[in-house]
């Protein structure tokens, strides 16, 4: 049994190599939620064989066959078939538009805004209001494309190490001011009236989204 078990195994590993460098590096940089799905089946698959007793080794390379043409003919039918390929895979959708949130695709996207904050930061921008594009791609990546206007040397939250630096602050978020945010501030909330008054805007329920950033003063968007 044990014997079996590490044969199986041994030819499971060689296999699903064979597979990743006939699929291609795409199978693992760009992983899709379709990918991901895929992955999820392939390894209880490959797992219950190897571990099956009345399993036999041809049933184990039968189902690493299988599973290999399945997923390349769907690569090649994704090629022929474009829309085949955007329901298997989904399409890149736009966050941010013309320096824009489009809050309905954050909510069909299941983000909220403490979740698009983070994204941000990982592609190394830390204010919104800095923000010409921001597109969400199908593995879940976040590509984003700065105001022109916004050079790397003026950027605010990105200052020389010899100056004090201040992240930009969320004061407003879907209608509700962040009390802690204003707080660390230094202001409140007669201030922050005061400042969307200047804009326009006399209802905070009315927003949106408003951030303050140094250099930037206050960024302020509606809802629709």
């Amino acid at each position: 049994m044990i014997e079996m078990i590490t044969f199986k195994l041994v030819i499971a590993i060689f296999g699903l190599w064979t597979m990743t460098r006939l699929l291609g590096k795409k199978e693992i940089s760009q992983l899709t939620a379709f990918d991901f799905v895929s992955s999820l089946m392939l390894s209880e698959l490959v797992g219950n064989t190897i571990y099956d007793k009345d399993a036999k080794l041809v049933h184990l390379l039968y189902a690493l066959a299988l599973w290999t043409c399945l997923s390349i003919g769907l690569e090649k039918l994704s090629i022929l078939f474009p829309r085949l390929g955007r329901l298997a895979s989904g399409k890149p959708e736009l966050l941010i538009h013309n320096r824009k949130i489009l809050y309905g695709a954050m909510k069909r996207n299941n983000l909220d805004f403490g979740q698009l904050h983070a994204m941000l930061r990982q592609s190394g921008v830390f204010a919104i209001g800095q923000v010409e594009y921001a597109v969400l791609e199908t593995n879940g990546s976040l590509s984003v494309m700065l105001k022109s206007d916004v050079k790397e040397g003026e950027r605010a939250d990105l200052k020389p190490p010899t100056a004090e630096v201040v992240l930009p602050v969320a004061l407003v978020v879907n209608g509700r001011i962040d009390a802690a945010s204003l707080r660390e501030l230094g202001r409140d909330g007669g201030w922050l009236v005061r400042e969307l008054g200047r804009r326009g805007v006399e209802d905070i329920k009315s927003v949106l989204y408003a951030e303050w950033s140094e250099g930037e003063d206050l960024y302020v968007q509606r809802k629709d």
